[in-house]
């Protein structure tokens, strides 16, 4: 058995760097988006500074054939790239059951790439807001009809992130069967209701999920050992929406080993008051629980059953993930801004160029520390303070850090951590998966995504960014205890 991880550690190394090479060259010097310099950390207990991402044998321990056949498959992609047919993109397919359709009635479907020998599935759920009655459905309709519609997607996507094949972008999941789900329902994958007179249109997102399940059965999902429901924004969301739905009907269908597990990224939002109130028009203008007060009704929403019962009357709850989470059976990794852009864009709070005021610039960091609360029982999640929106599917997704974890390095040792419950070994030391930021404003952890002026599309450092949001240097080291000077010395050096 030595020898066989020895081998198969070599054959796995040098596919990733082949792979890497080949995809660079197949595509004309493909790169995602070139690094920015090494930032610093900012965790001073850290010892080594390399990440490394060990290989698991699980699979091969416990089934020789499969192992054979990986080796077979590895060694058939060692061949010079001239004389490989690189298809790294996931295939559009429709739905075998016809009656479960986007808005327009016109039929769903999800992309597909299979990896040969291997038993991860990885299914995402794409976000895109929502609309919550028939005249904002109507604009919706109008605007972005490709989230309401099948009629014009693409024959072919090409996954990034953590869709990505490629193991320079995608460290741990690279190999894993992807599955990208288009958002075509509007109702955060909530909905079972068909079109009607009445609505106009068909709310079927928590279908939809149960059906793409159903037909990838057939297409060797019944032979997986992990299958990830994750998702961004409205489909983060979704994820925590039903994630147990998606346990129960494979364990329905008999197949009680396959380990169903989620991870939600930008869906955990807060039912909090707007910085100021105006009228419900749409769902910019709405506060986030009258939207989906109204939307659960328009759509005929469905919830999990034990959020339900906790909440039953205000089935709306369950769409806030700090009290839908604690009902959730299912091992659930949370992924959150901390400053989250939809959020401050639902509160009112809007950024558009012009410096914030005092009121605006305590929201602000009142909403971190808010969110902040309702993150610290959740035991595995990565929570930086910056202010953007969505990152699994980011190609800058390897480079955000929390006290010097990056993104796949937690989720790697959130699956070992798993993997270990399930055969009764103690955590592995130094394998964190519960990383929050701790600084207190947005943008104070160095390695956020690059800020652009919206006006000028120039980009801002730490301090330029502070400032336009109305940074106040002097008050802000007085309330630190220390020289304004110092304040600027640390931001300037990302400290």
């Amino acid at each position: 058995m030595k020898a066989i991880r020895i081998v198969s550690s070599m054959l796995l190394l040098v596919l990733m760097q082949s792979r890497a090479l080949c995809a660079r060259r197949y595509r004309g010097g493909r790169n995602p988006q070139p690094r920015r310099a090494p930032l610093p950390t900012y965790r001073a207990d850290r010892g080594d500074t390399t990440e490394s991402f060990p290989l698991d044998f699980t699979a091969v321990e416990e089934n020789m054939d499969n192992f054979m056949t990986q080796v077979k498959n590895l060694a058939q992609s060692l061949y010079p790239c001239s004389a490989q047919k690189l298809d790294y993109d996931m295939k559009l397919n429709f739905l075998e059951n016809t009656s479960v359709t986007c808005n327009d009635g016109s039929p769903a479907g999800y992309y597909l790439k299979e990896s040969r020998g291997s038993r991860r599935w990885l299914i995402f759920l794409e976000g895109g807001w929502y609309c919550f009655n028939k005249e904002n459905c109507d604009s919706r309709y109008e605007t972005v009809r490709r989230l309401m519609s099948s009629l014009k997607w693409p024959q072919t996507k090409t996954g990034t992130g953590i869709l990505s094949p490629l193991p320079e972008e995608n460290p741990h999941w690279w190999n894993a069967n992807m599955v990208f789900i288009p958002y075509c329902s509007s109702d955060v994958w909530s909905g079972a209701t068909a079109k009607t007179e009445q609505s106009g249109y068909a709310f079927m997102g928590s279908l939809i999920i149960q059906e793409v399940v159903k037909d990838l059965l057939n297409k060797g999902l019944d032979n997986a050992k992990v299958l990830l429901l994750a998702g961004s924004s409205a489909g983060g969301t979704g994820v925590l929406l039903n994630v147990d739905r998606v346990a129960e009907l494979l364990e329905s269908l008999g197949h009680t080993g396959i380990q169903v597990r989620g991870l939600s990224d930008s869906g955990w939002f807060l039912d909090n008051k707007q910085y100021h109130c105006t009228d419900c028009v749409d769902t910019v203008s709405c506060t986030p629980t009258e939207t989906i007060k109204r939307g659960i009704k328009y759509w005929g929403g469905v919830v999990p059953e034990r959020c339900r019962q906790a909440h039953e009357g205000e089935e709306w709850n369950c769409f806030f993930g700090y009290r839908v989470f604690p009902s959730i059976k299912s091992p659930v990794f949370v992924v959150q801004w901390l400053f989250d852009e939809a959020q401050l864009t639902v509160d009112n709070i809007q950024l558009t160029g012009q410096p914030v005021q005092e009121g605006q610039w305590r929201y602000i960091q009142n909403l971190g520390i808010e969110l902040r609360n309702t993150l610290k029982d959740v035991p595995a999640m990565f929570a930086p303070a910056c202010l953007s929106h969505e990152l699994i599917t980011r190609n800058y997704w390897i480079d955000v850090q929390v006290k010097g974890t990056s993104l796949p390095r937690a989720l790697h040792c959130w699956d070992r951590s798993l993997h270990d419950n399930n055969r009764n070994k103690a955590p592995h030391k130094g394998c964190p998966v519960h990383l929050i930021d701790s600084c207190p404003w947005p943008h104070c952890n160095p390695t956020c995504p690059t800020i652009r002026d919206q006006f000028t599309g120039q980009e801002m450092n730490v301090i330029q960014f502070l400032m336009h949001m109305g940074f106040d240097v002097q008050k802000m080291a007085q309330q630190q205890g220390m020289d304004p000077s110092k304040l600027l010395g640390m931001l300037s050096s990302g400290s």
